[in-house]
């Protein structure tokens, strides 16, 4: 079985929202993305292919530690083993300033992995396998320059499935809050934004909601070039990838 990312009536975005690189027009009937060097014959039988927000939202919330789907997606995919949806990895607009980390990049130029998650059927190295068909993809039928993620000390993670993937390592980000409006659910600021059309705090104060800031740590940040001769533009210094047992002795 080939992998395939088949797009069409399925990339996700709400009507009239920004997103990255031309992502909306890319629309071929069917394409497919290159399976990498030496696949087993178990990563060989993963497909691969755009999915519904909806679709990946209720996987999102029931599945991912964060239980949530930020605002700003543009792209779903889900991950299938034997027509079973197994994962999802979510690409989205991200932080608003996500595109800086490239001299003279647009946000249009940059899409932010939101959300990734892999059922624990699936094969070992499957997480590399699909950012790879992923990464391929966006570089076949796309304008995408660069993606970026993030991973979260405060959960115990280093970012390892982006160093399994070749990413390049950037450091910590800027401590980014997110806001609880009662709820119990932290939320980033685009995602109030999204919701209620707004972020600001005076806003909900006037509406009578009491807003809660809840301070986060900086994030580890992995930038994978769709375009690598964007390389070069990087506004940060790559460095050595950290290990697990780092993190843990630097605590």
């Amino acid at each position: 079985m080939k992998h395939s990312v088949q797009a069409g009536r399925h990339w996700p975005t709400k009507r009239g929202e920004p997103c990255a690189g031309g992502v909306v027009a890319a629309r071929p009937e069917l394409h497919q993305a290159g399976g990498g060097a030496s696949p087993t014959p178990a990563l060989q039988s993963l497909v691969v292919q755009p999915i519904a927000v909806l679709l990946a939202r209720k996987l999102v919330e029931s599945h991912h530690y964060l239980h949530s789907l930020p605002g700003g997606t543009c792209l779903a995919f889900g991950v299938f083993l034997d027509q079973r949806l197994l994962g999802a990895l979510i690409l989205g607009v991200g932080p608003k300033n996500a595109y800086a980390l490239v001299a003279g990049a647009a946000p249009n130029d940059c899409l932010v992995l939101t959300r990734l998650w892999l059922s624990d059927e699936l094969p070992r190295n499957s997480e590399s396998r699909l950012l790879g068909i992923v990464l391929r993809s966006l570089r076949k039928h796309t304008q995408v320059k660069f993606l970026v993620s993030y991973a979260d000390p405060a959960q115990g993670h280093v970012g390892t499935i982006y160093q399994a993937a070749n990413w390049t390592y950037t450091g910590l980000s800027e401590a980014v809050p997110l806001y609880d409006i009662g709820d119990g659910k932290a939320r980033h600021s685009r995602s109030l934004s999204h919701a209620y059309g707004t972020h600001s705090l005076k806003h909900f104060h006037q509406h009578g909601i009491a807003v809660e800031i809840v301070p986060q740590s900086p994030k580890h940040t992995y930038v994978a070039l769709v375009d690598p001769s964007w390389r070069e533009r990087l506004t940060r210094p790559v460095l050595p990838y950290i290990k697990a047992e780092d993190a843990l002795e630097g605590e």
